[in-house]
């Protein structure tokens, strides 16, 4: 049997999503407090940066989910990581506040947002539907590498030379690594004479059949946001990603005030990648076999049980309580683009994936953007994050009860514009 082009574009969504999530949130945790104690800024004007880049993204994933319908991902990810290159070598060089958030907007904007999840997990759900929980998890890996290796490697390069190598390092980094996997991206198997799956299938053909029992008719943009599903998602994927975004990006700062060194805080780092890795096999198992919202809540019960676990450490410095609480919290995070993209699809069919998702995303992503900022301006006020992290647990257990209890659309018959 000839071997599926699907499966390289899996690949190459590895890739893409490591360097998304490598240069967009792994490393803020890293540069944090290099950067506002060279500097003199506080926490929440830091943390800014990354919240208006996540909200840029979320802007600019409307034009890019009906690019990648139309065109594909490949022109949107040489010029997200031209631009993200860029940005990152003009970071190292700045020391003004205005001017870092600006490099930190337009790199959101029209920067590693172009070769993240909204593009790359479109991308995948066009090619794939009977394998596509193992397709989601397999290409998700990158987020979970990102996780397990950017952060330890990035605090040695950090602590070793300066914040502004580490800058200039995930700029060259990223266009050397993009640049030749934006040629291996293609849009949709029936582009190329193919079928999702690597499905060879013929008129009426039993196989015919159940795919077509496998994939709903698509709704598209306007017909999808009429439904609850659509806002059920919304609402309660975006809770979940603003705790998971605020966890991670203050998971080290937060080590270290608990009373760890920076080399265990990012050791910590290491082992929530490691759970994030592991989960993506677990998560695609599952996903081929058991209803994605009980998934959904049984993965941010497990991250809500990490948080908890983290609160306790700062009584004990007890390192195996502090590395089994990130590895609770990674193993829910593995699960967070493979079930919320499986859920997408499953919903509103892979024709219009990209463009429901780019409306999706902007309100899916605005706790996204906001919820780090308000954690650090918590902490600033406070001096601890006790107050902050107990709304986490809430906005994990919150979020995973509303996808939980949302229903798939009632779908009539395919209309002309799915055919």
């Amino acid at each position: 049997m000839k071997f599926f082009y699907g499966w390289w574009i899996v690949l190459a969504a590895i890739l893409c999503q490591f360097s998304s999530m490598s240069v967009g949130q792994a490393v803020i945790g890293v540069f944090m407090n290099p950067v506002i104690d060279d500097l003199g800024w506080k926490v929440w004007e830091f943390t800014l940066g990354s919240s208006l880049a996540v909200g840029a993204g979320a802007i600019s994933a409307m034009v890019a989910g009906r690019i990648v319908d139309s065109k594909g991902p490949r022109p949107l990810i040489l010029i997200g990581s031209v631009v993200s290159g860029i940005c990152l070598f003009l970071l190292s060089l700045q020391s003004n506040l205005f001017v870092f958030l600006a490099l930190y907007s337009i790199a959101g904007l029209v920067g590693w947002n172009f070769f993240g999840p909204p593009v790359i997990n479109a991308t995948l759900s066009k090619w794939f539907i009977s394998q596509r929980g193992w397709a989601l998890s397999l290409g998700s890996i990158g987020i979970s590498l990102a996780g397990l290796i950017t952060p330890f490697l990035m605090t040695f390069v950090v602590d070793s030379f300066s914040w502004r190598t580490g800058y200039t390092t995930l700029g060259i980094s990223v266009v050397v690594l993009l640049i030749p996997i934006a040629f291996v991206m293609r849009r949709r198997p029936e582009d190329y004479g193919l079928q999702p799956d690597g499905k060879v299938l013929a008129n009426g053909s039993a196989q015919d059949t159940k795919i077509n029992q496998i994939e709903p008719t698509s709704l598209t943009v306007n017909e999808a946001i009429r439904t609850k599903s659509f806002w059920s998602l919304v609402f309660g994927f975006g809770l979940i990603m603003g705790a998971l975004m605020s966890v991670l990006i203050h998971a080290i700062p937060f080590t270290v005030e608990s009373g760890f060194s920076r080399t265990i805080a990012a050791a910590a780092i290491t082992v929530n990648g490691v759970g994030n890795l592991s989960g993506k096999f677990f998560w695609g198992y599952a996903l081929q076999r058991f209803d994605p919202r009980k998934l959904v809540f049984l993965a941010y019960s497990l991250s809500a049980l990490g948080v908890v676990l983290m609160l306790s450490t700062p009584n004990n410095l007890n390192i195996t309580i502090l590395f089994s609480a990130f590895f609770l919290y990674g193993l829910g995070f593995g699960g967070t683009i493979p079930l919320s993209q499986f859920l997408w699809a499953k919903y509103f069919g892979r024709i219009h994936i990209g463009a429901i998702n780019g409306v999706a995303h902007p309100m899916t992503t605005l706790s996204t953007a906001l919820a780090p900022v308000l954690v650090g301006y918590g902490y600033d006020v406070y001096q601890t994050y006790l107050p902050a992290f107990i709304l986490i647990i809430c906005a994990y257990i919150l979020g995973a009860f509303i996808v939980l209890i949302s229903k798939e659309p009632v779908l009539v018959e395919t209309s002309k514009s799915n055919i």
